[in-house]
């Protein structure tokens, strides 16, 4: 049974690996999900893919694929996003930012959006995703490590961050700079190291974990109520999508 998994900066290769037998391939750009679906695998797991630097997964790609039969799973980054946009169609959202996101507690697609560093490097986070920081900061109202005050402020201004500057040392001076001699800031930033919440590598890791629940009991494949209409726009799209070659679809990049 193959299984393929787009995945980078959220969870690494060999984490995912541990949870599931994948082919664990570089975050996906437009027109991956259809060129998976093309060898049909027996699900798709979408953990990361591009936003800003390349055009980003297309919905009606996913769409075509469960009509293949192929199970399409999300989790964590742009597969919470779509997940919670497809799953009226069966597209399987997992972890608790696809249910923030279904549910209309956060909207934005900045929310999961970080920068990120090379494949040579394992697409290491270069900015700290909203979803943490706000996971983190609930985690630490929890052990009494700062009010509910002091969090309502920290996130405000985390959430005026572009996507790109959002890091918690950065949060911590810009704090400092405009509160009053708090205490609050130095026990934050005491627990920190070990108290910080990397809730989108949690919600990847659920979502191998579901993959690897539908594998173990048996695999039939994707049976969709929907009916698929092949447009003129999806025509072109696939069109251009073959003439880009392998394009990132194929790169383990690991």
């Amino acid at each position: 049974m193959v299984m393929v998994v787009f995945c980078g900066p959220s969870i690494k290769k060999d984490d995912a690996l541990r949870c599931l037998d994948c082919r664990v391939l570089a975050p996906a750009a437009q027109g991956d999900i259809y060129k998976a679906a093309k060898e049909r695998p027996s699900a798709i797991g979408l953990i990361d893919g591009y936003f800003e630097t390349r055009p980003s997964v297309w919905h009606k790609e996913i769409l075509w694929a469960m009509q293949q039969g192929v199970h399409v799973f999300g989790a964590s980054s742009m597969g919470a996003l779509r997940a919670a946009e497809l799953a009226p169609f069966g597209m399987v959202g997992v972890g608790q930012i696809y249910k923030a996101y279904q549910e209309g507690w956060i909207e934005d697609d900045d929310e999961v959006t970080v920068t990120h560093g090379p494949a040579e490097l394992n697409y290491p986070a270069l900015s700290e995703a909203m979803v943490n920081i706000r996971a983190t900061v609930s985690r630490a109202v929890l052990e009494e490590v700062i009010s509910a005050e002091f969090s309502r402020q920290l996130l405000a201004i985390a959430k005026g961050l572009h996507y790109k500057g959002r890091s918690f040392p950065k949060i911590m001076t810009l704090l400092r700079d405009s509160l009053p001699a708090t205490s609050e800031v130095n026990s934050l930033v005491e627990w920190l190291p070990s108290g910080r919440v990397d809730q989108k590598k949690l919600d990847a890791m659920e979502m191998l974990r579901a993959m690897r629940k539908m594998a173990s009991s048996g695999h039939t494949p994707m049976d969709v109520t929907f009916a698929f209409e092949s447009t003129i726009a999806w025509r072109a799209a696939i069109r251009k999508a073959e003439r880009q070659g392998p394009g990132f679809y194929g790169q383990d990049g690991y």
